[in-house]
């Protein structure tokens, strides 16, 4: 507790944690409204989060490394289960996005395995298919911010490179809107594995 906040925080243990935790009853003792608000904060292996469908943001991530054949440029998924990369190897990060109504001030962050290294390093504007946004590189992500977000489908695309060897987490992609921040949503995580 902190003296005249009103705040309070408890901390629990893994195994001391119960479904039962989950239902929280207050009560308010007093004849006048009282205003508060209560959240549950926990962390998890990025690997083991799935993706969260309920909510009007879909996402869908997939990691594709780029294979150079006759044919040009071929890609091949690296499946969920973890897919075995080498240092220089390309890869092609696509993150498909649902959205079922208009909605303004929305920040998608597609987070980088610690291995991986952006192609495209330079933040800027861009223009896709009626679609404008701000694509920007951060040390542990690529963020895209949208001031104007259409109903529709839409699939963004970028390369990274392969540099270190290791087992790695890719983390997740998850995206919200600002000014309405119950609209939130997140795709799965997903392990890499570089020779």
């Amino acid at each position: 507790a902190m003296p005249g906040t009103g705040h309070f925080k408890l901390h629990f243990s893994a195994e001391d944690m119960v479904q039962d935790m989950a239902v929280v009853e207050v009560e308010n003792p007093n004849k006048h409204v009282a205003w508060g608000a209560l959240y549950w904060q926990y962390f998890e292996k990025l690997e083991k989060i799935t993706t969260f469908e309920e909510t009007p943001l879909q996402l869908r991530r997939a990691l594709f490394k780029v294979v150079l054949d006759d044919t040009g440029e071929r890609l091949v998924s690296l499946s969920a289960n973890g897919s075995t990369l080498e240092v220089g190897d390309k890869v092609r990060v696509r993150v498909e996005l649902r959205v079922d109504r208009d909605m303004e001030y929305v920040h998608m962050r597609d987070m980088r395995a610690s291995g991986f290294e952006p192609v495209e390093v330079l933040s800027r504007y861009k223009w896709q298919g009626g679609l404008g946004y701000y694509q920007s590189t951060r040390d542990a992500s690529t963020d895209f911010f949208f001031s104007y977000l259409p109903k529709g489908t839409y699939v963004f695309e970028y390369t990274l490179r392969v540099a270190h060897r290791g087992e790695f987490s890719n983390g997740i992609t998850s995206i919200q809107c600002m000014y309405a921040p119950e609209f939130t949503s997140h795709a799965e995580g997903l392990h890499v594995s570089v020779k």
